[in-house]
């Protein structure tokens, strides 16, 4: 018998995470950080497969089916400019022009097909924009107001997830519920952030300076969830971070997203 095999009720969801364009060595490759794997096996109880982004790697035709649900990372690069009706000339990179290309074509097959897409931080601002919504570049000027959402230049990693503020969950939202908190603490690492929110989506949370901290929508019998912080940051410590899993793992079962 094989080892891996299982009997079909114990067979566990599969997630599909998608990849970003990194510099490894020298050249460029497909990579997906270890703790959005780790955090999503672990609380969402979810195999994960990695989908490339790369041009003609990943056919949605071949790759939606072997799917239950789709996982929009966070990244270092940004969504381009002129993907939310935006030219300006000194928008500032990195960009991943193959991830644009392949975020948007698999949420668009996913939800046509019914099935579940989450995102997180670069996975927000996709899906805002996948809706029809823009974005804004200004989110890490410690002088725009009385928040900045990204931590000082020069920090270490440590110390960019170190950078917090609070959020408000919406009232009837899916986090609220879930989370049983009307405020939570979140790690803050992003510099975009929603300008105008997308057609069709809800606000599931706002900062205090009003941006817009976590969206969901329902698209046919598809749900959409998404945060611009990072719950993989530490899943395994904070309860709340696990609990954005937890709806995942209930969303990939085809289960109610919060527990009644």
């Amino acid at each position: 018998m094989n080892a891996f095999a299982r009997e079909p009720s114990a067979l566990r969801p599969v997630l599909g995470l998608i990849a970003c364009t990194r510099d490894v060595g020298g050249e460029p490759g497909q990579a997906v950080i270890n703790r959005y794997v780790a955090a999503a096996s672990r609380h969402a109880d979810a195999s994960t497969l990695l989908v490339p982004t790369l041009a003609g790697a990943a056919d949605p035709a071949d790759i939606i089916p072997r799917l239950d649900g789709l996982l929009l990372t966070g990244s270092p690069s940004n969504v381009e400019t002129h993907r939310y009706g935006a030219h300006d000339a000194d928008a500032a990179g990195p960009f991943d022009p193959d991830r644009d290309d392949s975020a948007m074509t698999l949420v668009a097959a996913m939800l046509d097909a019914g099935k579940p897409v989450f995102g997180v931080c670069r996975g927000l601002q996709e899906l805002n924009v996948a809706f029809g919504g823009t974005l804004r570049r200004d989110l890490g000027d410690a002088g725009r107001g009385p928040l900045s959402h990204h931590a000082a230049p020069g920090a270490t990693l440590d110390q960019l997830f170190a950078h917090e503020h609070e959020v408000t969950l919406a009232p009837n939202g899916v986090l609220r519920h879930s989370l049983g908190a009307g405020r939570i603490r979140v790690n803050s690492v992003h510099y975009q952030g929603i300008d105008s929110l997308g057609d069709g989506l809800t606000i599931e949370a706002t900062a205090d300076d009003g941006v817009v901290e976590a969206v969901s929508a329902w698209v046919g019998r598809a749900p959409v969830l998404a945060v611009q912080w990072h719950p993989e940051w530490n899943a395994d410590g904070e309860p709340q971070s696990a609990g954005f899993f937890h709806i995942l793992g209930r969303a990939l079962r085809g289960l109610p997203l919060a527990v009644s």
